[in-house]
């Protein structure tokens, strides 16, 4: 809710000398910062002490803020979880965020059935099963399942097998014995009892051997094997054991074998400027380095090292399926015991953060270093060229405006043909991005023939129509409750006008500019506050007006040449004999286009609803006269 009557002086004096975690509200009630504190009271008091040295990105957020809540804790412990789940669930502005948080796949051996599989999964927990990961690729690990399935020739299937005997699916569903892969040669079908559970198992057995890294040894068998088809002149076999060792080359050159020792680790280092940070991360599994990964962070404005090592970990860690005992740093992050602790209690057994100082840990952490460090600046052109064409743009449309803080742009367009089927279009930008799902489209009601004025009154007042009753009833969809900081109009002085009417009617002050464009239907400039703007043509806003003007335009005529093409269909289905309204439209929500109503066979028109033999045969016939 909003805290309208809230008074901050008041409420800074009721804060309790507890452990707790903090939320800090904006005017709309937006969760903009999440912290936690060993004692709540000091800790958001100090946020308004005007003798607190602060951060230009706090001192930002300090502004913002409309109101707080906080929750007491029993522990700092407890308050750094909770401050975590909240950070991950409401994402704040202000805090410093783990932008890609993936979960990374792993193989899993299910060592507990009697006759196991080999599957892929995100999600690592406490079963009989022998896990394998993470793989920083999905396709990696699915060509490595596919592998051992082809060498090994085990099930892939989720069949409850005993002994060979029970044919039931864990789902319950029934299954077919002897599926396809084992006439493909590529299972033994326990399920028929073709292979005795320990032959099975020793295949098994090998499999994960070769997921441990022992390659040499699967290759071996592969090459004699090979070698016996080509003396018994089976060349196809023998083709077929060439292209599984290609196959197991191809696997384990991903994988790159390092002298680590038996220990999983992960092994983490950080660089950044002052745009940009990011986290190299290495994971370590049985002596190798199974993949490597980069994250970015985001706002990390005036943000130490140590408290984005810090972020990183609770938020990365909170959603790993393991921890591995041991995690290599390159330097320590903030508050280092407490995610040490609590990283313990994930796990079950004790982790340990370790900055090394020397020998073969200092080198990998280093090679860490190394590579994040090159990754940064061979991604700070491509950063810089990102937000020069996004946020950079909306900053250029600022100054030229007059204007500040636009993160939301919606633009409009008509399409019609003479007044035929008119529509509207409206697209939305964030930050300079399309945001394709909240686009919105209009079939005009009210208006008769070519008139892009009074089609332009429509959209614009049913699109803030809905918008206000969305704002006052929570129970409607919400389709329309965001409102732009800036309206563009595909048009001039004309368009902007309109549209300043109709949010004047309904109490509405958003800012309003027109896309003007020259006789060649180029860009030329932005129409705002009654005056043309000229915008440099060579320039990022320049670029960005035209995306959203062409994007609002093509988005239009789509929908409308859509509406036309239903209508012509439904101007032939007109013509045939039996067909009425009702099996028009069905035949219309049926198929496609009016290609495939003249190419379905009878069985398929009579599929259709509310069709019958009859009515089938009619549509069939009139297209084949």
């Amino acid at each position: 809710m909003n805290r309208v009557d809230f008074d901050i002086d008041e409420e800074l004096n009721k804060l309790p000398k507890s452990p707790g975690v903090y939320m800090m509200h904006d005017k709309d009630d937006v969760i903009i910062y999440v912290g936690k504190a060993v004692i709540l009271r000091n800790r958001v008091r100090s946020y308004f002490r005007a003798s607190t040295k602060k951060s230009v990105k706090i001192q930002q957020m300090v502004k913002n803020i409309a109101w707080f809540e906080y929750v007491v804790t029993d522990s700092e412990l407890e308050a750094l979880v909770l401050e975590n789940n909240l950070i991950k669930e409401n994402q704040p502005k202000y805090n410093t965020m783990l932008k890609d948080d993936k979960t990374y796949p792993y193989i899993k051996v299910t060592l507990g059935d009697d006759f196991p599989r080999i599957t892929m999964c995100r999600k690592v927990i406490k079963d009989n099963a022998k896990y394998f990961g993470p793989f920083t690729s999905g396709e990696a690990v699915r060509e490595t399942i596919d592998l051992l399935r082809r060498v090994y020739k085990i099930r892939g299937c989720r069949m409850k097998i005993e002994d060979g005997i029970d044919n039931t699916v864990q789902d319950g569903s029934s299954a077919t014995k002897k599926c396809l892969y084992y006439h493909m040669g590529q299972c033994q079908a326990p399920c028929e009892g073709l292979v005795s559970r320990e032959e099975y198992a020793e295949n098994i057995e090998k499999a994960v051997d070769f997921l441990n890294g022992d390659y040499k040894a699967v290759t071996g068998e592969l090459t004699r094997k090979m070698q016996a088809a080509s003396d018994a002149m089976e060349y196809e076999k023998a083709k077929e054991y060439r292209d599984l060792i290609e196959s197991v080359r191809k696997v384990s050159e991903k994988q790159k074998i390092t002298d680590t020792g038996d220990e999983n680790r992960d092994i983490i280092a950080i660089a950044g400027d002052s745009e940009s940070v990011i986290v190299q991360m290495f994971f370590v599994r049985g002596g190798k380095i199974i993949g490597r990964e980069h994250y970015y962070m985001q706002h990390t404005d005036d943000e130490s090292s140590e408290d984005i090592l810090a972020a990183f970990l609770m938020q990365f860690y909170s959603g790993a399926p393991f921890i591995p005992k041991e995690i290599l740093l390159s330097e320590a992050p903030s508050g280092a015991e407490l995610i040490e602790e609590w990283m313990s209690s994930q796990r079950g057994s004790k982790v340990s953060l370790t900055v090394p100082q020397k020998g073969k840990k200092d080198k990998l952490v280093k090679l860490a270093e190394e590579n994040a460090q090159i990754k940064l600046n061979q991604d700070v052109e491509k950063l810089k060229r990102d937000h020069d064409r996004t946020k950079g743009a909306v900053e250029e449309i600022e100054k030229i405006t007059g204007l500040s803080d636009i993160h939301r742009m919606e633009a409009y367009d008509i399409s019609n043909i003479s007044g035929f089927e008119s529509v509207g279009s409206m697209v939305v930008y964030e930050d300079g991005r399309p945001k394709p799902n909240e686009y919105r489209k209009f079939k005009i009601k009210s208006v008769e023939g070519p008139n892009d004025y009074a089609s332009m009154e429509e959209v614009l007042t049913r699109r803030f129509e809905h918008g206000l009753e969305e704002q006052e009833d929570d129970s409607l969809p919400g389709k329309f409750s965001k409102f732009p900081d800036l309206i563009l109009m595909d048009g001039g002085r004309g368009q902007v006008n309109i549209c300043e009417e109709v949010l004047t009617a309904l109490g509405l002050d958003i800012p309003v500019c027109g896309m003007v464009k020259d006789d060649n239907h180029r860009t030329r400039g932005l129409y705002y506050n009654n005056v043309e703007l000229p915008i440099s043509s060579s320039s990022e806003g320049f670029h960005l007006i035209t995306r959203i003007q062409d994007e609002a335009h093509r988005f239009a005529i789509t929908f409308h040449r859509k509406l036309r093409s239903k209508q012509q269909v439904h101007s032939v289905l007109d013509d045939i004999p039996g067909i009425g309204p009702a099996r028009r439209k069905s035949l219309m929500k049926s198929f496609e286009s009016l290609e495939d109503i003249r190419n379905a066979t009878e069985d398929e028109l009579l599929a259709v609803q509310g069709f019958n033999r009859q009515a089938a045969k009619s549509v069939y016939d009139f297209f084949r006269k």
